[in-house]
C-alpha cells in the first residue's frame, strides 16, 4: 500500500483533473518488455465462433475508443503500454479474467475496460471477452451503439444460449457480452452458481476476459465478482478519488489479487504534459508515461 500511497500522492501532486468520467491509463513504456513474448493464445471452438453475430465498429463519438485504422492518437499508445505489462504478468502466472472497477463512479472504470480489451484484441491471435457485469447501470451497449440484450444476464437466468449472448466486432478479436435485460437483484444473480461455471468456461475461448463491474464502495457485486476471477485492476481520478477511498478500496478486495491501479483524469489540452503511474503486485512501478482523456 505504501507504494499506492506514493503513487497517488505524486499524481495529487500533478494538480487538476479533467471533465467528468475523463481518464487515462498507462504502465511500463512499450519498449520494456517485448510485446511478443510468450502469450497462451486460444484457438476458440468453431462451432460457437460461427453462430456469434458480427456487428460492426461504430462506437458512441463520446466514447473515445481506440480506433484500430488510427493507432497514434490517444489513448492508443497508454493502453498498449498497459497491454504490455499485463501481457507480462500473464507470462508470469495464469491470469485470463479481470475485473475493472472503481472505488465510486464517474472514474473511468467502463473506458479502461473497454479499451484495454481493444488493444488486447489489435494482437494477432489474441481472442478477447469484454463483459459488461455493471447490471446496475450498464453503458457498454452504449459505447459500442448495439442492443443490449441479449446479454449476460439473459445467460445467467437460462433465457438464451451463450453463442446469442455474444457479438463479434467485424474485422477483430474482439468479443462482446452487453449486460443483458434488467434484473431487479443483481447481487442476487451473480451468486448463482452458474456465474463460477461461465468463468471457468470462458478462457477455454478466449485468452483475455475482461469484467467491467459497478464501483467498489457503492455496492458488493465487483467484491463478489472478485473472488470469482484471477484478479482485479482498479481505476482512480486525479482530483476525484482520495487517499482514504483507495485504502477502504483494497481494504475490501483484502488487497490479495489487485493486479494493479490506474490513475488517470488529464485534459485533452494537458496530454503529454502530465503522468500517469501503474503499480503491479510484484511491486515494480512503471515509469511516467502521458496520459490520454475520458469517459465511464
Amino acid at each position: 500500500m505504501s507504494r499506492v500511497h506514493d503513487a497517488m500522492r505524486r499524481a495529487e501532486l500533478l494538480g487538476g483533473s479533467g471533465p467528468a468520467g475523463g481518464e487515462t491509463p498507462a504502465g511500463a513504456s512499450a519498449s520494456s518488455v517485448a510485446e511478443d513474448a510468450p502469450r497462451r493464445l486460444v484457438t476458440p471452438d468453431a462451432g460457437l465462433i460461427e453462430q456469434i453475430q458480427v456487428v460492426p465498429f461504430t462506437p458512441a463519438p463520446e466514447a473515445l475508443l481506440i480506433d484500430h485504422d488510427r493507432p497514434q492518437e490517444a489513448p492508443s499508445e497508454e493502453f498498449r503500454s498497459l497491454r504490455t505489462r499485463l501481457n507480462h504478468l500473464q507470462t508470469l502466472q495464469p491470469i485470463h479474467t479481470v475485473v475493472v472497477t472503481s472505488p465510486s463512479p464517474a472514474e473511468g472504470k467502463s473506458f479502461a475496460a473497454a479499451n484495454f480489451a481493444i488493444s488486447e484484441s489489435h494482437l494477432a491471435g489474441n481472442m478477447v471477452l469484454l463483459v459488461d457485469f455493471d447490471f446496475r447501470r450498464p453503458v457498454i451497449h452504449n459505447l459500442f451503439q448495439v442492443e443490449r440484450a441479449p446479454g449476460a444476464t439473459d445467460f445467467l437466468l437460462g433465457n438464451a444460449p451463450l453463442a446469442a449472448c455474444l457479438k463479434r466486432v467485424a474485422g477483430t478479436n474482439l468479443f462482446l457480452m452487453t449486460a443483458g435485460t434488467s434484473v431487479k437483484n443483481p447481487l442476487e444473480l451473480l451468486s448463482l452458481q452458474q456465474v463460477k461455471g461461465l468463468f471457468q468456461d470462458l478462457p477455454k475461448w478466449f485468452n483475455w476476459v475482461i469484467l467491467d463491474s459497478p464501483p467498489l464502495l457503492f455496492s458488493a457485486d465487483a467484491n463478489l465478482l472478485g473472488t470469482l476471477t484471477d484478479g482485479t485492476i482498479l481505476v482512480v481520478r486525479i482530483g476525484a478519488t482520495t487517499i482514504d477511498m483507495v485504502h477502504r478500496a483494497m481494504q475490501s478486495l483484502c488487497e490479495n489479487n489487485v493486479l494493479g491501479i490506474i490513475v488517470n483524469g488529464a485534459r485533452a489540452g494537458e496530454l503529454y504534459s502530465k503522468y500517469t503511474y501503474y503499480y503491479s503486485k510484484y511491486g515494480h512501478e512503471a515509469k511516467p508515461e502521458p496520459e490520454a482523456e475520458p469517459a465511464d
